[in-house]
């Protein structure tokens, strides 16, 4: 009969990097979701000159001086 194989020295180190590996990506999962919680809740506080800027092509401010066309 065939004997079952032990598990070698470097099956059990590949294994534990890899437990590892995934903890520290659960980790960082949980932090950029974190982050993400915290930034939502700062939208609100927008400052008074963003609040008014929109995707795409702005329009011109209205508080500019026109000049004249000089011809």
């Amino acid at each position: 009969m065939a004997k079952k194989s032990r598990p070698t020295f470097q099956k059990q180190q590949k294994e534990h990097a890899r437990r590892q590996k995934q903890q520290a990506k659960a980790a960082r999962r949980l932090q950029a979701k974190q982050h993400r919680i915290n930034a939502k809740s700062d939208v609100g506080e927008m400052t008074l000159d963003m609040s008014g800027i929109r995707p795409g092509p702005q329009p011109e401010p209205t508080s500019r001086h026109q000049e004249s066309d000089p011809i």
